[in-house]
């Protein structure tokens, strides 16, 4: 029987691409693995739970075939929030007129229309903004009753039914999960996937009622996407798994100006805790219709490898697009030639944070400093829950880390960590049981050969949760 050939990335940061209409089939889910992408994402705002369940069993398929852990992110809903509809099916608001949001279910016109969300009625004061379809249209609440507001229009436009709302400027009572979330949960958990996307979380509680619900059973990455959540971002990263940027919705709540400096300072206070972050959201967008990116779209994607990111996201470029394939294979060469770059470890090494204050930190920290100074091949995890993987990867070490656990369910968790390449191996026995394991696994996998050192760390005792105390340097006979 031939030796399998190991499959893996010669970049750190990974790729995950959404899945959809363009991208449903075994042999374009493949391809697009193969082209770049190390995670899937199932958007439940889209498709049917047969349509998402068709998809896990093939990734799981791929998996199987290409012998490598594949990270699922199932990206929920959450609270939409939409006016009614109009007598036409559309409107022409006028810039200057007013224009009346009510709970009345009759078709709107130019005057008025239903806004079915009590929340906003009761949050709104005089002044609050309101911004419809993505931010094209902007409407300042003049006057407030029970059942109504009344506004004025200070940006018209086309407005048709259905289109959502945002407040960016008052907190909702609104629950981040709905009853739809609920069931979507319900239906996906047990099917084994990896992370849960919490849509438009406003506080700390909303993460900790999706904690409770996943109860262990997927790790949960929450969306920033409302100013709320970045005023509450460090309640909120001290509860969550790992954490999305997710500009869509963050850039029309928030002045355009300020994404990025959001961006940054999520993605530098995500790193500092080890808390796994993805950049997403119109990072390649001009090629869902085109074969190539804009220079800045280019640009954008280096700019989040530069910021530290452990993960890039791809939307409708890989759902929807007519270039799936092309766009994560763009994302895969971006990625790989920034890291390339003399600056760009140099930038990577200053952002490092201060090592954890324990003994688990400490061993991290000193796991690359070791690998670095013996220019080691790899560096060995040996893991259960993924604490110890995730400790060294929040080093930033220049040497790959292999993510080994005996752990199905944490080997794909690791699919969207930095600099991972994650492994199914069985749990060691003892120190010397778990150099040799770490040294079969490094040369099987072709991160090193005879005459190569690695470094190899771990919990001990092994299979104890959240313990990182041991540290070994291998030569390779």
């Amino acid at each position: 029987m031939a030796p399998r050939i190991p499959l893996r990335r010669h970049r750190r940061t990974k790729v995950v691409a959404t899945l959809g209409p363009a991208s449903s089939t075994l042999e374009v889910i493949e391809r697009l693995y193969r082209g770049g992408a190390d995670v899937f994402r199932l958007n439940f705002s889209h498709g049917s739970h047969e349509d998402h369940a068709s998809r896990i069993l093939m990734i799981r398929e791929l998996e199987k075939k290409v012998g490598r852990p594949i990270g699922i992110l199932a990206d929920v809903q959450g609270p939409k929030l939409r006016v009614g509809r109009f007598q036409g099916g559309r409107v022409q608001l006028q810039t200057g007129q007013r224009f009346r949001l009510d709970m009345s279910a009759t078709p709107g016109d130019v005057r008025r229309v239903q806004l079915p969300h009590p929340e906003i009625m009761e949050a709104a004061r005089i002044g609050t903004t309101l911004l419809l379809d993505d931010g094209k249209l902007r409407l300042r609440v003049v006057h407030k009753r029970d059942d109504h507001l009344e506004t004025e229009i200070l940006v018209g436009g086309a407005l048709s039914d259905r289109k959502g709302v945002n407040v960016p400027d008052v907190a909702l009572a609104i629950p981040a999960l709905t009853e739809k979330d609920r069931a979507d949960l319900d239906f996906v958990l047990p099917l084994g996937i990896e992370y849960i996307g919490l849509s438009f979380v406003q506080r700390p509680e909303d993460v900790a009622e999706a904690k409770s619900i996943a109860d262990g059973r997927a790790w949960v990455m929450v969306k920033m996407e409302k100013p709320q959540a970045v005023e509450n971002l460090e309640g909120i990263l001290d509860l969550t798994d790992c954490v999305m940027v997710a500009r869509g919705d963050l850039g029309v709540e928030c002045p355009p100006e300020e994404v990025p400096l959001i961006q940054k300072r999520i993605v530098r206070e995500a790193r500092a805790r080890g808390l796994p972050v993805v950049v997403a959201t119109q990072m390649l967008e001009s090629m869902i219709s085109a074969p190539a990116p804009t220079r800045a779209e280019a640009s954008d994607v280096a700019t989040a490898v530069f910021d530290g990111a452990d993960a890039v996201m791809l939307s409708a470029e890989s759902a929807a697009g007519q270039f799936p394939f092309e766009a994560v294979n763009m994302m895969d060469r971006i990625l790989s030639r920034v890291e390339q770059d003399a600056g760009w470890r140099q930038i990577t090494d200053a952002a490092r944070p201060a090592p954890e204050k324990n003994s688990a930190g400490a061993i991290a920290a000193a796991a690359r400093q070791v690998a670095e100074t013996i220019e080691a091949e790899a560096i060995a995890t040996f893991t259960s829950t993924g604490s110890t993987t995730l400790r060294v990867a929040r080093e930033r070490p220049a040497s790959p880390i292999l993510g080994l656990t005996s752990s199905e369910a944490t080997a794909r968790r690791m699919a969207v960590v930095w600099g991972v390449h994650p492994l199914v191996s069985a749990e060691p026995h003892s120190m010397t049981d778990m150099v040799a394991k770490a040294i079969r696994a490094t040369q099987a996998e072709g991160f090193a050969q005879a005459g190569d050192e690695i470094v190899v760390t771990a919990g001990v005792p092994f299979g104890t949760p959240g313990t990182t105390n041991a540290l070994r340097v291998a030569a390779i006979k």
